[in-house]
């Protein structure tokens, strides 16, 4: 389906981005039209591909997760980079995987408990897939900025 947003689409899609759990009452009358406009709007926003989901916001720290790292993964040879992708799928650490251009084949972020949980999953796990050539590893301290593309 082709759909062309406006800037009412615009408007829902920010404040969902803001909070995803607003309720249509609301966002209607923050926009100044109807309950079932918006609910009409986001189903075809949905139906579109342009909404895929909803989801909570984690405080993985919270959770027991101490340790974020980005790892750059070379692989040896362009035919065994979806083999890998697959592999690394199966990771629960790893939470994010991007096909990148530059020195890396793939790019992981990676939630661990602590430092040794990360020393574990490169030393043995990451190491036990022959295709990958190297890895290199990019601890995160802190998170400065983590937000939405703008709408």
């Amino acid at each position: 389906m082709n759909y062309e947003i406006d800037n009412l689409d615009r408007g829902i899609l920010r404040i969902l981005q803001k909070d995803a759990r607003t309720p249509y009452s609301e966002i209607a009358r923050e926009l100044d039209v109807s309950g079932g406009t918006i609910h009409v709007r986001l189903g075809k926003m949905r139906e579109a591909g342009i909404i895929l989901g909803t989801k909570q916001e984690l405080n993985y720290r919270a959770l027991g997760y101490d340790v974020s790292a980005i790892i750059g993964i070379r692989v040896a040879g362009a035919h065994s980079i979806d083999a890998i992708s697959e592999k690394l799928r199966e990771i629960p650490e790893i939470v994010e995987i991007y096909y990148t251009t530059g020195g890396y084949s793939l790019v992981a972020k990676v939630m661990a408990r602590g430092m040794e949980d990360l020393h574990q999953l490169l030393a043995s796990t990451l190491r036990e897939h022959e295709a990958i050539g190297s890895t290199e590893t990019f601890v995160i301290l802190s998170t400065e900025l983590c937000r939405e593309a703008p709408v």
